[in-house]
């Protein structure tokens, strides 16, 4: 049977608005490829390559594309002896609201462009 409907939007409720500050063990990151069923390969803003599981709210509710970027609990799964890095905690959909805070990085080959107009007027 499928899940209620409430549960479903307030999975992606919680995940619209970013918060106000990261966690030290937190770390946003890039997918780069789904490795297989809830386990995602990412790559974090110094370019490591790192094995994330998705946290078992977003199971079945959220689908995560390549390209997208995620909040990685990088401590979460320590205690556990397998080569999974992290839990995914967090899923940004509202990017634009999300690269206003200040913890957000700017990825490695990417060029700020200021562009002008000729005229300065609107």
């Amino acid at each position: 049977m499928a899940r209620p409907k409430r549960n479903v939007l307030a999975t992606i409720d919680s995940t619209i608005t970013p918060p106000d500050a990261l966690a030290p063990n937190h770390a946003i990151a890039r997918i780069t490829k789904a490795e297989g069923k809830n386990i995602y390969a990412a790559e974090l803003p110094d370019g490591k390559p790192v094995l994330a599981e998705l946290e078992a709210r977003f199971r079945s509710t959220v689908w995560i594309k390549r390209g997208s970027y995620v909040v990685i609990d990088m401590s979460a799964l320590a205690d556990r002896e397998n080569k999974l890095d992290g839990e995914i905690v967090n899923v940004v959909r509202d990017e634009k609201a999300w690269r206003k805070m200040s913890y957000w990085y700017v990825p490695a080959g990417y060029q700020v462009v200021c562009v002008q107009s000729a005229n300065n007027s609107i």
